[in-house]
């Protein structure tokens, strides 16, 4: 069995630096790395608050991965997992009113893309154990038994108190990094900081324009050949980028590839002929990063004609970057000015999708 890790998508500046805050040749421009949400997240600000930018941004992703994350003990995701599962608690818990934001727009995005996106399908990725040492094919059975647990209108939320159902759990990969990003537009928005990008994972957070009010180039990665070669560079300024693709993270067994982002109807891997979503929209609206982070699972799952028919129905103000398995790349229109595909010439053939 083989298993491997991909980052989806990079700027096209080459966002570098490894550990601390350090300065770079630019004027009143600071970079850091950190290691957190389980994966390497890079960041650069620009200007006089630059450095504390960097620290608040940095001391903010931390404390969003001790308070969402289901794999620390002590965070209260875990405590609401644990009473769902253990008759001897209360199944209700008080996880504040943070948490229980982000669980209804979990709920919200379930609801609007038929259960496509579902945060309760945390109990079948555990099966398969994608991010642990020895990820593999659970059997049919032990699937159907889990199945019916996965059902997100069963997420209870008032007051800060939050209940499952019975044997129920929930998993908030697919939203934190976006809700991430809000919290990041929010914090930078008090610190008054015109210009900073930030790249969490798959994620890219793009505030403003580069200093020389020139927009910020952020890379997609051709999920054919993710180590070496992109499809496509976006300008974009004000902007979440997020992606989601099946080589993210993945392993191999017998000579099958099995990747991390599963359709909750089947319990397996998300089978839609698509190899790549990517999400942009505004930066300046609250709520945008979340909203990014949950459709480009949801819309990888659902497939070209149901995501197409998803974003051309307005429901959110969004666009997209579809890659598909038989060679194509599907572009909306909002940002196909803006999206350079001379890379891809030759491999992919792209279009441009129209409301």
């Amino acid at each position: 069995m083989k298993r491997l890790i991909a980052i989806t998508i990079i700027t096209a500046l080459l966002l570098t630096g490894c550990g601390s805050v350090g300065e770079s040749s630019a004027s009143d421009e600071k970079e850091t790395t950190i290691y957190s949400m389980d994966t390497v997240m890079n960041i650069k600000a620009y200007g006089s608050g630059a450095s504390a930018a960097l620290a608040a941004a940095s001391d903010e992703i931390n404390r969003l991965d001790k308070l969402l994350s289901r794999q620390d003990e002590n965070s209260p995701i875990t405590a609401l997992n644990r009473a769902a599962s253990d008759d001897s608690v209360p199944n209700s818990v008080d996880v504040g009113d943070e948490i229980c934001l982000v669980l209804d727009e979990a709920r919200e995005y379930n609801s609007a893309t038929g259960g496509a996106f579902d945060v309760t399908v945390a109990p079948i990725m555990d099966l398969w154990d994608f991010t642990g040492d020895d990820p593999r094919v659970p059997a049919q059975s032990e699937i159907d038994a889990l199945l019916p647990l996965v059902d997100a209108s069963k997420i209870e939320c008032s007051d800060g108190m939050a209940s499952l159902g019975d044997g129920q759990a929930v998993d908030l990969g697919g939203i934190a990094k976006g809700y991430a990003s809000d919290r990041l537009a929010a914090i930078w928005d008090e610190l008054d900081i015109k210009s900073a990008i930030a790249s969490l994972g798959g994620n890219v957070y793009a505030r403003g324009t580069k200093t020389d009010g020139s927009l910020w180039r952020v890379a997609v990665k051709d999920p054919e050949d993710p180590d070496n070669s992109v499809i496509g560079i976006l300008s974009c300024a004000d902007s979440y980028v997020i992606t989601s693709g099946g080589y993210q993270r993945y392993f191999e067994q017998d000579g099958v590839r099995y990747h991390h982002i599963l359709d909750p109807k089947t319990g397996y891997s998300a089978e839609s002929g698509l190899t790549s979503v990517t999400i942009i929209a505004s930066s300046t609206v609250d709520g945008n990063g979340a909203m990014c982070d949950a459709l480009s699972t949801a819309l990888f799952v659902m497939g070209e004609d149901k995501a197409v028919d998803f974003w051309r129905s307005g429901k959110y103000d969004f666009d997209m970057i579809l890659v598909t398995d038989d060679g194509r790349i599907l572009v909306t229109d909002g940002i196909s000015g803006n999206f350079d595909t001379s890379e891809a010439q030759g491999k992919y053939e792209v279009s441009t999708l129209e409301k």
